[in-house]
């Protein structure tokens, strides 16, 4: 079992602990023995090669294989759906508190697989050992949170008023069945676990998609549902590509709700194409531009700190990353200064060593964009500190860039474009309504962050900005942090779909419908 004496979250802020080390580092040498092999998806329980199948390279190391993933075809997203349809209603019907029980049992196998868990996530999407370790106990925390939520609501079974008729008056709420999950590389397992887990407590039976990089962590998922007894058809894993897995899932008729996280484009086109005959629920979390405002009351120290961890906190491949701050003119220069000092601090490099901060970004396509944000810098700005790709010894082999911190015009698109790479622009602002007008000029709205200590500052950020997770004066993230039960998670605007958050008390009912039943005995 792994180590749990020492809790992981987003907003740790370092890893002192030996036992957790230790465990850690067993669990790479578990992890590495999963390397290299072939894996096929499971349609109803049943191993499946489809198509044939795609090799997944790690981005620390191009020739560092993860695995060969099997390509589902149409047809077997169908067979899928299919066996979904057909036990729905038996999955529906399992009494709430069975299904409790099992999703609590596999979130204590998440739990105990912490370390392996972790480590694999490590070198397959290149995160640090606290980032890896905190979506590994995220996921377990999502998985006990919609458990918890379904138990403290009685499986959403409310009694009503009487009519004066005796007999039964109550409202409950009842499963769709079938729901498709659609998860990221960046989270790969507390998006999918947070989703998944909700539509299974709730009596909706899953058909999980993972992104190609990320495939291996949502197989390691879907064995742990199926070794807590999750039944086959409730649960199914399906590895291929969003031209045929996605589209298919999006496109069937018989599946009945969707939940994607993934970039705006993607997750527009879903929620504008999935409902074909009658409307059906689409959760979507599409990303963030996200602000954080620093006034000339602010701690500098605890703003700094807290930008560059919400900036450069896994490569800043977060939906919920710090890309834009606004600084006060006043205090501009001293915080720049200081978030310069820092930034050329992180260690850079393999992030399953101890003590490295910054891994690699995930893809070719990442890095372009690095570059090509790094150039328009050059080009009509300022390069604070960092800019380039990194190609000394080892790091050649992988995907890594500098932590990079930049002085654009307000008119240039590195404000607006979501970048998805270690890179954060800053500017000066004169009056706080003007950087309050600046935070809210996206189309996002996920989340953004403030550093004052004046409380009337304070109350004026929080009634004018537009985003649906705030964070002030947090110097463990200005913009990245949320965790079930503390901060949930969901965006506004073209940030999500459903106004209703990730970890907070109205989520799971968002995989429900309502009915109200009345039985008259007389």
């Amino acid at each position: 079992m792994a180590e749990q004496g020492f809790r992981i979250t987003y907003a740790t802020m370092s890893a002192d602990n030996e036992e957790l080390h230790k465990a850690y580092e067993r669990g790479i040498e578990v992890a590495r023995s999963w390397l290299g092999q072939r894996h096929p998806f499971y349609v109803n329980g049943e191993a499946r090669q489809g198509s044939g199948t795609k090799e997944e390279r790690s981005p620390i190391d191009h020739d560092l294989v993860i695995g060969e993933f099997a390509q589902a075809t149409r047809e077997d997203v169908r067979d899928a759906v299919a066996a979904a349809t057909a036990f729905a209603p038996a999955w529906a019907t399992t009494p709430w508190e069975e299904r409790v029980a099992l999703v609590r049992k596999a979130a204590d196998l998440i739990s105990e697989r912490r370390s392996e868990l972790a480590a694999l996530m490590a070198m397959e999407v290149g995160k640090n050992r606290l980032e890896a370790l905190g979506d590994v106990e995220e996921s377990a925390d999502l998985l006990r949170w919609n458990c918890n939520e379904m138990e403290k609501h009685d499986g959403f079974t409310t009694p009503m008023q009487s009519m004066g008729s005796p007999g039964e008056y109550v409202d409950v709420l009842r499963p769709y069945g079938v729901w498709a999950v659609i998860s990221p590389f960046n989270f790969p397992m507390a998006l999918a676990a947070g989703p998944s887990s909700g539509a299974l407590v709730a009596g909706n039976c899953v058909v999980f998609k993972p992104a190609h990089l990320g495939a291996f962590t949502g197989l390691k998922l879907y064995e742990v549902y199926r070794d807590a007894g999750i039944p086959p058809a409730a649960f199914q894993f399906l590895s291929g590509p969003g031209s045929v897995v996605g589209e298919e899932l999006v496109n069937h008729p018989d599946v009945d709700g969707i939940t994607f996280t993934g970039s705006y484009e993607v997750g527009m086109g879903i929620y504008k194409g999935f409902a074909k005959d009658f409307p059906k629920p689409v959760i979507c979390e599409m990303g963030g531009k996200n602000p954080a405002v620093v006034t000339e009351k602010a701690d500098l120290d605890k703003a700094t700190d807290g930008v560059l961890r919400s900036a450069f906190g896994y490569g800043g491949q977060k939906c919920s990353a710090n890309s834009r701050v606004y600084v006060h003119r006043k205090v501009y220069d001293e915080f720049v200064q200081l978030l310069k000092e820092k930034t050329e601090k992180i260690r850079i490099g393999d992030p399953l060593e101890k003590d490295v901060y910054l891994g690699p970004v995930i893809d070719d396509g990442a890095v372009a964009t690095f570059e090509e944000a790094s150039a328009e810098a050059r080009k009509n700005g300022n390069v604070v500190v960092g800019g380039d790709r990194l190609k000394d010894g080892d790091l050649a082999r992988g995907n890594f860039v500098q932590p990079t911190v930049v002085e654009v015009p307000l008119d240039s698109w590195i404000w607006k474009r979501e970048l998805f790479v270690p890179f954060v622009s800053v500017a000066p602002y004169d009056e706080l309504d003007q950087a309050l007008r600046l935070a809210n000029d996206t189309e996002y709205g996920l989340t953004a962050g403030f550093y004052s200590e004046d409380r009337g500052e304070i109350q004026r950020f929080l009634d004018t900005i537009e985003a649906g997770v705030v964070y002030v004066n947090r110097r463990a993230g200005a913009t990245t942090g949320a965790w079930p039960g503390v901060q949930p998670f969901g965006g506004w605007k073209g940030s999500g779909t459903s106004g209703k958050a990730g970890g907070g008390p109205y989520y799971v009912q968002q995989y429900l419908r309502e009915q109200s039943r009345t039985v008259i005995e007389e």
